[in-house]
């Protein structure tokens, strides 16, 4: 039944089962049923303890659960605040004993008859402690010489506050974080959370302003001001292991899969240590919040991790866990959004109160589950503090800046389900370096020593391939053709997930080893001559450590590319890349011998590069950047050097000369360089600090309707959007010849650009749209190019 009477009177269903949860203190939820039983007790009229809500199915009854659990945490904290008030009453005292020792009483026990008591405990203790807060309150009024009523001030320096005041008067119930900073339904209450807590009201005169008054977090650039700490490499694994937790057969995998790889983590690391010569690095206190894993979010993961279901996600989590614990950084792992309010210090409720104190982390690691958690329970700080600038968004397939930018997607058909965050692009970090808007975070896959190298190509078996597929579902529709074919040459292996009978999907001359332990699929690719995928998953891991154990990988080319525009798969992702080929990365970075991509639809292509296979002999390979000293150098760069919270050194507006403001020296900014059409940064002329330096810019210009991640792919070398700023003026266009009779800034995420038949430029008027990835059929684009460190495309040459 409803929980209030029209009597107003709370009702509360009895039920079934008790879940307590003891964080810090017990917190009860109900587990609604249809026992019957009701209870009822009055309530104060203006409680922000009241629920308005029916229940009437699991949904409904999940939401009360939050709402009674929000409920006792405020009871409690408040409990607590009142019990330091000097003007508290022996009385009240007595009560605020009797409540606490109610709210301990409760022991998980699923024992229906004690449920009456305690839901009219729960009621009971909502209304004596808001009793007992008013009393206080008032007397802490009279004893600090303010009246019970007090005037909303009228001054021109907070024009929003009268109208805060009224939202308050209407609203100040619909989140219990406004009671936990005591804010009790009278306007005195408003004006010290509107001026103490917010900022939208004057500081009250009658409080006193150096002793309790509530420590906001303001926008800082840094999070701390304590000294800084110097990072010092680990090899030993064991606190790491401790945090990831238990408890999720998800945690298992990454956990096995962190012990499989600590030495070569450790290898890699005093690597990574004598390369930077004991170089100082900076201590940084990390939250990783691993969105996807948590109840709130659903967790379709984790029980299908022994059925044959993703694991990129959980290797990727699993790598940057250990990467980031090898660098030294102090580290806090949070798989709830328990876990994650509790790390930052955020108030009880729906996040419509901002954080209280410093922000006590320099990086949040996250995905984007973890931030629309974020959102919900911190909204108010994520809007008005700077703490976005803080965060890193894990994020698979890339999110480019026109979907990025929330006013822009939406004004010009980019919005999705996923991006519109209004971040720096490159506080997204991607599996693979397929969007350089973005940044590179990648994982590794287990490298081989010399030995095993050799052991791997005297043992390999040439009439031997296995099948890229672990669900039945990925073997259905059109895959016989080409199956057949192959399996005229070579005896075809899957590891395919059943769990008593064979999936009727796979044919019978499949010899199915069911879903593999890691080690045991290592084996059996350490064999075979082929891994051959069927067109996905998309870009996954597997193909690399195919790769990595001595196997050729097969891949079908897309025809046309896969892409948001017309593929399923890719509809409402925050990207208009086109795939070309199930794997891409493996495709363009490594390519042939070691990997082919071929027109399954074409029998005589397949055939030819099934021949060609088994003629081909090649080593084990494994690019740099997925060794584990790859990851470590990459992430080390990221952390030492990326800040997204610093405002950027001011540089010449896109409309004014570049010698108003930065002395370039007698000649142009941009030089012709030695064996190249590229322009790059003149030695003598001067810039604000960068990172990447402008040392690696090769500046160049687009074909029409050519994207500058392809115009710099040309040229063998990487778009760098960081690199924008100092292309987006006049000097970069006299620098390339480009004439114009009509310089432009606007709002578009193609500029800066230029047009040869209109000899119209353009320059971009907002940098959060600076786009790699643009394109237009009528501009050609200002491409700011770099070099980069060999094997590691993330990082240009003198980047480390």
């Amino acid at each position: 039944g409803p929980l209030i009477g029209g009597s107003g009177e709370i009702w509360i269903c009895a039920c079934e089962l008790i879940f307590v949860v003891g964080i810090g203190f017990f917190s009860l939820c109900f587990l609604m049923t249809s026992l019957g039983g009701q209870f009822s007790a009055k309530r104060l009229g203006d409680s922000p303890f009241t629920i308005r809500t029916e229940v009437m199915g699991g949904v409904e009854s999940r939401g009360v659960l939050r709402k009674i659990s929000d409920m006792l945490e405020v009871i409690l904290k408040r409990m607590d605040s009142l019990s330091k008030l000097d003007n508290t009453t022996s009385s009240d005292t007595r009560r605020l004993d009797e409540l606490s020792s109610a709210i301990n009483r409760f022991q998980p026990a699923g024992l229906v008859e004690r449920i009456q008591a305690i839901a009219q405990n729960v009621s009971n203790m909502a209304v004596r402690v808001e009793q007992i807060l008013q009393n206080s309150i008032a007397a802490g009024k009279v004893r600090d010489g303010s009246s019970g009523q007090c005037e909303v001030p009228r001054d021109p320096r907070y024009p929003d506050c009268p109208g805060k005041v009224d939202w308050m008067r209407a609203r100040w119930t619909s989140d219990p974080c406004y009671a936990f900073y005591g804010v009790d339904g009278s306007d005195c209450s408003f004006l010290i959370y509107l001026s103490e807590v917010e900022w939208f009201c004057p500081p009250l005169a009658w409080r006193n302003h150096t002793k309790g008054q509530i420590n906001i977090y303001r926008p800082t650039t840094s999070p701390s001001s304590l000294p800084l700490s110097q990072a010092a490499f680990r090899t030993d694994l064991s606190s790491l292991l401790d945090q990831v937790g238990t408890g999720k057969e998800s945690l298992s995998f990454m956990k096995r899969r962190m012990r499989r790889l600590a030495p070569q983590w450790g290898t890699a690391a005093q690597r990574l240590h004598a390369k930077l010569r004991q170089r100082w690095r900076e201590q940084k206190k990390i939250l990783v919040h691993v969105g996807f894993l948590t109840e709130e979010s659903g967790d379709v993961f984790s029980p299908k991790v022994l059925k044959g279901g993703p694991l990129g996600e959980m290797v990727q989590w699993a790598d940057i866990l250990t990467a980031l614990h090898v660098l030294g950084h102090n580290l806090k792992i949070s798989m709830s959004v328990k876990e994650l309010q509790g790390f930052l210090g955020v108030p009880p409720g729906r996040g419509s109160c901002p954080l209280t104190g410093p922000l006590p982390f320099d990086l949040i690691y996250t995905d984007y589950h973890g931030m629309q958690q974020m959102k919900q329970h911190m909204g108010l700080s994520l809007k008005r503090h700077k703490l976005v600038c803080h965060i890193r968004v894990i994020d698979t397939f890339g999110t480019e800046p026109a979907y990025n930018h929330e006013e822009y997607a939406t004004l010009h058909g980019y919005r999705s389900n996923w991006g519109y965050w209004n971040l720096n692009t490159r506080q997204y970090m991607t599996m693979f370096p397929h969007t350089p808007d973005n940044s590179f975070m990648g994982f590794v896959s287990e490298e081989l020593n010399d030995t095993e190298k050799r052991s791997i190509m005297l043992n390999k078996v040439n009439s031997m391939a296995v099948v890229y597929g672990k669900e039945a579902s990925m073997w259905k529709q059109g895959k016989e053709g080409f199956l057949q074919t192959l399996h005229r040459y070579m005896e075809v292996h899957g590891t395919v997930y059943y769990e008593t009978q064979r999936p009727p999907e796979v044919p019978a001359f499949v010899k199915n080893h069911g879903l593999l332990p890691q080690h045991e699929l290592q084996t059996l690719l350490r064999r075979a001559k082929l891994f051959i995928g069927f067109g996905f998953p998309y870009e996954g891991p597997a193909p690399l450590e195919a790769i990595a154990n001595g196997c050729i990988y097969l891949q079908p080319k897309f025809r046309p590319p896969h892409s948001s525009l017309n593929h399923e798969f890719f509809r409402g992702k925050p990207t208009s890349r086109e795939v070309s080929s199930q794997h891409p990365y493996a495709e363009q970075y490594i390519g042939r011998p070691h990997v082919m991509t071929v027109d399954y639809n074409n029998s005589q292509e397949f055939d030819s590069a099934i021949r060609e296979i088994m003629r081909t002999k090649v080593e084990p390979y494994l690019p740099y950047e997925y060794t584990c000293e790859g990851m470590l150098e990459r992430v080390h760069a990221y952390i030492q050097h990326q800040d997204f919270c610093s405002p950027e050194a001011p540089f010449p507006p896109a409309n004014s000369s570049t010698k108003t403001q930065w002395p370039s020296g007698p000649g142009p900014q941009f030089v012709l360089l030695p064996n190249s059409s590229a322009l790059g940064w003149a030695p003598n002329a001067s810039a604000p600090p960068s990172w990447p330096p402008l040392s690696s810019l090769r500046l160049l210009a687009s074909q029409d309707g050519q994207s500058c991640v392809e115009a710099c792919q040309r040229a063998h070398l990487v778009c760098e959007p960081a690199l924008f700023r100092f292309v987006n003026n006049k000097e970069a266009l006299r620098g390339l010849a480009v004439q114009c009779e009509v310089v432009e800034a606007e709002v578009n995420h193609v500029f800066p650009a230029f047009s040869v038949l209109r000899r119209e430029c353009g320059l971009q008027k907002d940098p959060l749209l600076y786009s790699c990835a643009g394109l237009s059929p009528k501009y050609r684009r200002l491409c700011p190019c770099r070099d980069s460190r060999r094997g590691q495309v993330a990082l240009c040459r003198d980047c480390l």
